[in-house]
């Protein structure tokens, strides 16, 4: 398997939303093939129809599995689910289509379990459609989790400058603050280093923000809580090697972190990962779920399924290119060239 050029399989999502479109898009820039070979999960059918709706010079290539496919630019090599009919309707809620986006996903981890493709790009289910399904799950990453066996996974956000990934993200402050742990602390140190290290950087330099404002200044802002939730799980990680510092006041870790100092930020908090990233390159922003079993990456695009303009030839697709360059850039290599 190419070193330099990782297999990225790319799930169709929502069939009824952007997916398809944004997919057909994205895949008709030469600059894509590049860094990649991509190899989209989904339905031909749809795909098709996409193609023709977006008006995109390329032809579809039905394969059976990774192997067989051409990986050229003008070509969209796809893994031919065959689970819904050509007149599936854009915009509308449905059961057999929520299902559908669950079994694409569901092949494209047996595919990165079975180290057949390197990395995974995820476009957009709805939640409503994937419950009606049958798929009681609140997204991708939760689905993941569970196909993957997985307890201890974390959220990492990335723009083109800067890489954030975090102790805790959706739930409120009080409650976040009280949920971090020197534990935790450890495992997402480890987490963010093993992720870039198998994406090929040797030795990740790895910062961790403090909790409070200038990081508690030594006792004088706050409770000690750098002291006593931070400081340990930097401490067992850097006896294992890890290059970690911290932690370091929030107001000019980022800083840093984006012009070069540091390969990735420990947030401890939604917000204080969140906003510097989106304040970076909200039109570029990925999220990228680490931390699941076998190494498996995946990424994301950082939108919804969009009924609204589904099928309207609207979507924009630079997100996902992103999401797609994300992939590879994060892939872990399973292997030797072939």
């Amino acid at each position: 398997m190419s070193k330099t050029k990782p297999i990225v399989g790319i799930t169709m999502g929502d069939a009824a939303g952007i997916g398809p479109e944004i997919i057909v898009k994205a895949l008709s820039h030469s600059t894509v093939y590049e860094e990649c070979r991509p190899l989209v999960i989904g339905d031909a059918k749809i795909i098709e129809k996409a193609v023709r709706i977006t008006g995109a010079s390329v032809k579809v290539n039905v394969v059976s599995e990774p192997a067989q496919a051409q990986f050229s630019h003008g070509t969209v090599d796809i893994i031919d689910l065959d689970l819904l009919p050509e007149d599936t309707a854009f915009g509308e809620v449905a059961a057999v289509v929520g299902d559908a986006a669950y079994q694409y996903l569901a092949k494209a981890v047996s595919l990165a379990q079975a180290h057949e493709i390197n990395s995974i790009c995820t476009a957009p289910l709805n939640k409503e459609a994937l419950h009606k399904g049958g798929h009681l799950y609140p997204g991708h990453t939760e689905i993941l989790a569970t196909l993957t066996d997985t307890e201890d996974y974390s959220m990492m956000l990335t723009t083109p400058n800067l890489r954030v990934i975090h102790l805790t993200t959706h739930v409120g402050l009080i409650k976040a603050i009280e949920s971090i742990t020197p534990e935790r602390t450890y495992k997402v140190v480890k987490l963010a280093h093993e992720t870039l290290k198998n994406a090929g950087i040797e030795t990740p330099r790895v910062a961790v923000c403090g909790i409070n404002p200038h990081a508690g200044e030594n006792g004088l802002f706050g409770y000690g809580e750098e002291e006593e939730k931070l400081l340990p799980g930097i401490q067992q990680a850097q006896k294992e090697g890890i290059h970690v510092e911290g932690p370091y006041p929030a107001d000019t870790l980022f800083f840093r972190a984006g012009r070069g100092d540091f390969d990735i930020v420990v947030a401890c908090y939604h917000d204080q990962g969140h906003a510097p990233i989106k304040v970076m390159g909200i039109e570029e922003g990925v999220n990228i779920t680490v931390g699941l079993k076998g190494g498996i990456i995946r990424t994301s695009v950082d939108h919804g399924t969009a009924f609204d303009i589904a099928g309207k030839n609207i979507a924009d697709e630079k997100s996902m290119i992103v999401a797609i360059q994300s992939a590879s850039e994060l892939a872990p290599i399973w292997g030797e060239e072939n």
